[in-house]
């Protein structure tokens, strides 16, 4: 017999909302992204490669990689072995290598070695995605973007915040819901909540700035 399917979490209110990003915002009023990077290019060679990977994992990576290869016509010099060389501990990293160089040489191609500002444009590059174009248009061009990776789409949920299916359908709610004055920065404050405090296996409520308003009901009163 299959068992009912599980209610969804009921969304927050105006309110509430407001409150839960009151809050974040008061514990880091100016978050930034955990990738290192240069400039524009180096940040989206940055995300691309952090796909499945850890922060921590792609920065020791390319510490050494962008002091060499900062623009896309020093990455296509160094050549798809070198750069191989560089990343081979981040997961994927020779479909990752290709994604690279291609979007390096597309860059130099169809943009004069400029990363382009548009969702379009960005998402036409190899190995650029959604989310990646996302990241790229809020950190480096100052777009009120919100990138839903795993950690979004799990606080979304757990909280009430942004209940949806699938990561489009959670952006959509966040893009409506989000009060203007916080979206520029709702996307580091939500990835670095989910991160470090609304964990996946046993996220830390009895730690949680915002947990009288979170509508998980199975909270933590531990560690």
């Amino acid at each position: 017999m299959l068992k009912p399917a599980p209610r969804p979490t009921p969304q927050m209110k105006k309110p509430e909302i407001e409150a839960f990003f009151e809050r974040l915002s008061a514990g880091a009023p100016e978050p930034e992204t955990e990738l290192r990077y240069s400039n524009v290019f180096t940040l989206l060679v940055a995300v691309v490669l952090s796909a499945q990977a850890t922060d921590k994992g792609v920065n020791r990576a390319t510490e050494k990689l962008f002091a060499i290869a900062d623009t896309p016509d020093k990455m296509l010099k160094l050549g798809i072995g070198h750069l191989t060389d560089h990343i081979k501990t981040i997961g994927l990293f020779r479909t990752k290598a290709k994604n690279v160089m291609e979007l390096s040489r597309l860059l130099i191609e169809r943009h004069g070695g400029e990363v382009p500002r548009t969702q379009e444009e960005l998402e036409a590059l190899p190995g650029v995605g959604r989310k990646t174009a996302n990241v790229v248009r809020n950190v480096a061009f100052g777009e009120p973007t919100i990138a839903v990776d795993t950690h979004i789409f799990r606080v979304s949920n757990r909280t009430g915040l942004a209940p949806g299916k699938n990561v489009v359908e959670v952006e959509e709610k966040l893009l409506k819901v989000v009060p203007a004055a916080y979206r520029m920065h709702a996307h580091h404050w939500l990835i670095l909540h989910g991160r470090y405090v609304c964990i996946a296996r046993k996220p830390l409520c009895f730690n949680c700035k915002v947990a009288d308003l979170c509508r998980f009901k199975a909270k933590t009163t531990a560690a």
